[in-house]
Parts: structure tokens; C-alpha cells; sequence
């Protein structure tokens, strides 16, 4: 083999969250499907939902649990249900900065790519003369959406235009102070880095949208998704993330007996902690629209056995023996792949986190929007107003995390109402419907031979091949 065509050895640095791991560790399949040597760097729980195979290997290193106050086991945020344990995973995160700098020392890549929550990877690769890419999990048209906002007071609260954006995009709120604070200065660093990997095919975030970052930062963005499509078989599918409680079979054969578009899927991601009074408004409109529902609640996780009375807190009395045909509560993790490719869903109403957005998206299921903290807003904008493919339920508490004590409920009218209009087969739902149907279609097409991410995935192994054949020995 040429040297100058011998494989790369790429090091990727997934922050430890379920929304940001899964991802960047499915992107690195692409680049290992491609027969490339790649290594995911993360700690030993982490590693047990993680695969290695043919050139996807793994190098684990020790979570310091014990410095930070963290029982022994808990290594992601998912694994944490509060603000002030989720600072705990951060700090013990940041903690691991020693161990990866002497492993990449020892033995450097030909690229790194690393988690934007990992800023001190900069100075790293700079040291080691190796390109380094980031990645955040968002979508490009929300850095976009954060790069105009940056001209913005940080001090402003209410509704707000973007300014300098290809469409002319409103918002119901603006973001806390604390999150531009935090989000900011990391994607400045972001933009001194070799080129952003998104998650996401460039049909979706709009060509309009790529060349407007490219112009505006001057920096490179590489569209390499969708990643949930790197899993193609049922199982990959189910496998995504933790262990669902419940089974696949389960799942699936509850589906079957559905009819197709019947179905409402309802899940707010792994992070998303609603008060039991936002979840008893959920089930009073799940129960009003009559709907088929699946309805992942990880706030009551290990909680199947509760009593009656903290049970009625969240739900209507008597509302699972008035609906078990109906629907399905799953408390905890669910194989959300696999319920959004399966026929019966007819609509997901999600908290826009990218991850949910984009697999829904693949899936070609029209979703309802109830956006909560950082990207989530933005996305939501992108899927309603931009690209028809979704409706509002009229979300605008712009909370500074996933752990939250709303101070403003959305009522479960607002919620029926949202639902009902994808739902109802009137002209409006059916011209949504169809739409997220060809997005879904693009989205499979993208990652094929010959689709735009497949061709962006070529091009940047081009242009890596390129940077370390061309680095003076």
C-alpha cells in the first residue's frame, strides 16, 4: 500500500452524556467502515455500551469518582438526576485531562476529535502538530442561531428576532445569561479548531445555512450525518445507549398490533426531568386526544412500585387501567430508534434535543416541539417554521438546564391541540406528514454511496490523508 494512502488513526474524545456519546461514537463508526483505525477514549462504564470491532477500539481510563463525590459506577450524566451532580460529572470529566494528554503523547493520532466541552484539546493538538476537529451535537443552524445571538445583550429576556440569519427566525424567550456565559466561550475555541463534524445531512440544515457559517466565521463545517443510520440492523438499533427496561420484543410486538400513524411517541431525552404537575398535564392530554402512546418517563425510573398516592401525583387516577390497551409507560431508558422507524408512530413529541430531532427526522416522523434548555429552541425553529415538519406546543421557559423546576406549566389543552393537528388526517397534518416522509428519504440517501455525507465523509478523510502527508517528518 502507497504511504500516502495508508489509513489515518483518528482519536475521538466523546464528553461523557448520552447525547453527546452516542453520536460522536457512531461518527466514529463511519470513519471505521471506511477502514480507518479508530479509538474512542472514555472510562470502564462508559465502555460496557460500546462495542469495539474490526478498527473500533477502545482505551479506557479511570473515572475519579472518588475526588469528586460520585458513588462508584456513575461516569455519565445520565446516571445523575440533579444540577448539582451533573456539576460533579463535569468537574470529573475535566479531571481526566492528564490521563488523555500522556495517551496522546505516547502515541499521537493523525487527528483528534474532541467534545467542544473540552476546550484544553487545542492547546493539546497545536503541541502535537495534529489537526484536531470538534464536535457539540448540535445542529449547524443552531451555532448559526449562537453566533448571531452573540451580538445580542447578554442581559436581554423576552421574545427576540435573530439577527443577521437567512430567515427571519423569532423566538418566545431569550437564553439565560449563565448558558451564553457557558456556551460562548466554547464554541470560540470551537472556531479555532480544523472544522466542526456535525450530526446532521446538509439537505436539513439547508445549503443556505452551511454557506452563510462558512462566510460569516470563516471556519469549516463537515455534515457527516445522520450517525443513528451508521446502526442498520434491529439490534444495532435497540443497542443504542443504555439497556431499555423494556424488551425489544416488547416493544415491537405491542407496535404490531397497532395501526400505522396511530401512535404518539413521547419521550423528553435522558436528561429531561419535568415536576410531577407538567407530567400530570402530559397524561391528561394523552388521555383526552384518545391516542395510541408510548411514553418514556425517566423521572419515575426504579419507581414501577410506588404507592397510589405518589403515583396520582403524576398521573389521573386510575388512568393505566383505564388505558393499558392504549398506551405504554416506560420508566427509564427506551430503544427510541426502533420506535421511531416502526409504522404505527405517527408523531413524536420531543424536547428537541438534536439527537431526538434528527432520528425522528430519519425516520420521517413528524414531531411536536416542547424545547426546554441550550440548542433546543433554536431546533425547534429550524423543524416548524423553517422546514414545515413539525408544530408547536408553545413552549417559551428557556431553562438554564435539564434539571428544572418549571415555573410556568403548559397546559394540557395546548398539548392536545399540538398533537391533534398532526394527528387528525386534516390537510394541514397531511402536508406535514409528507414532507417528513421526504426528509426521511434524503436522510437515508445522504449516508449512501454517492449521498451528500457519504461524499463529505470522503473529502474530509481526503483532507486529513493530505494534512499528515504533507507534515514535515
Amino acid at each position: 500500500m502507497d504511504v500516502e494512502d495508508h489509513p489515518l488513526k483518528l482519536y475521538f474524545i466523546p464528553y461523557l452524556a448520552a447525547g453527546h456519546m452516542i453520536p460522536l461514537c457512531d461518527i466514529a463508526q463511519f470513519f471505521a467502515s471506511r477502514g480507518h483505525h479508530v479509538t474512542v477514549i472514555t472510562t470502564p462504564s462508559n465502555a460496557q455500551h460500546l462495542k469495539p470491532s474490526h478498527n473500533f477500539r477502545l482505551h479506557t481510563l479511570q473515572f475519579p469518582s472518588q475526588e469528586v463525590g460520585l458513588p462508584d459506577g456513575v461516569e455519565n450524566l445520565t446516571g445523575v438526576t440533579d444540577i448539582y451532580n451533573s456539576y460533579k460529572i463535569y468537574t470529573a470529566t475535566m479531571l481526566l485531562r492528564q490521563s488523555i494528554e500522556s495517551f496522546l503523547e505516547q502515541d499521537p493520532p493523525d487527528c483528534v476529535v474532541a467534545d467542544f466541552l473540552y476546550p484544553w484539546v487545542h492547546d493539546l493538538a497545536n503541541k502535537l502538530r495534529i489537526p484536531r476537529l470538534v464536535f457539540n451535537g448540535f445542529s449547524l443552524f443552531s451555532i448559526c442561531a449562537m453566533e448571531s445571538v452573540k451580538t445580542l445583550s447578554i442581559h436581554a429576556t423576552g421574545p427576540f428576532a435573530i439577527p443577521d440569519f437567512p430567515h427571519h427566525i423569532t423566538l418566545r424567550s431569550s437564553p439565560p445569561k449563565d448558558s451564553r456565559e457557558f456556551i460562548e466561550p466554547l464554541l470560540a475555541m470551537a472556531l479555532k479548531s480544523d472544522g466542526f463534524i456535525i450530526n446532521n445531512f446538509v439537505e436539513l440544515d439547508g445549503e443556505e445555512y452551511l454557506s452563510h457559517y462558512e462566510r460569516t466565521t470563516g471556519h469549516k463545517a463537515w455534515h457527516l450525518g445522520p450517525a443513528c443510520l451508521a446502526r442498520r440492523t434491529a439490534l444495532e438499533k435497540a443497542e443504542r445507549g443504555a439497556k431499555s427496561v423494556l424488551s425489544m420484543q416488547e416493544c415491537v410486538s405491542w407496535l404490531d398490533s397497532k395501526q400505522v400513524n396511530s401512535v404518539v411517541y413521547i419521550s423528553f431525552g435522558s436528561l429531561c426531568y419535568f415536576p410531577d404537575k407538567q407530567l400530570y398535564e402530559i397524561a391528561c392530554a394523552i388521555e383526552a386526544s384518545g391516542y395510541g402512546f408510548i411514553w418514556v418517563v425517566p423521572e419515575k425510573k426504579e419507581k414501577e412500585e410506588e404507592k397510589e398516592e405518589e403515583k396520582e401525583k403524576w398521573l389521573p387516577k386510575g388512568f393505566e387501567e383505564r388505558n393499558g390497551e392504549k398506551g405504554i409507560i416506560i420508566r427509564g431508558w427506551a430503544p427510541q430508534v426502533l420506535i421511531l422507524n416502526h409504522p404505527a408512530v405517527g408523531a413524536f413529541l420531543t424536547h428537541c434535543g438534536w439527537n431526538s430531532t434528527v432520528e425522528s427526522v430519519a425516520a420521517g416522523v413528524p414531531m411536536v416541539t416542547w424545547p426546554v434548555h441550550s440548542d433546543q429552541f433554536y431546533n425547534e425553529k429550524l423543524i416548524t417554521q423553517v422546514r414545515g415538519i413539525g408544530v408547536e406546543v408553545g413552549a417559551d421557559e428557556w431553562n438554564l438546564s435539564a434539571f428544572f423546576e418549571s415555573e410556568k406549566l403548559v397546559d394540557r389543552a395546548c398539548i392536545e391541540k399540538a398533537m391533534r393537528r398532526i394527528m387528525d388526517g386534516a390537510d394541514e397534518s397531511l402536508l406535514i406528514r409528507r414532507r417528513a416522509k421526504e426528509f426521511g428519504k434524503t436522510a437515508i440517501q445522504a449516508v449512501q454511496e454517492g449521498g451528500s455525507s457519504f461524499n463529505n465523509l470522503t473529502a474530509l478523510i481526503d483532507y486529513l490523508k493530505q494534512l499528515r502527508n504533507s507534515k514535515p517528518e
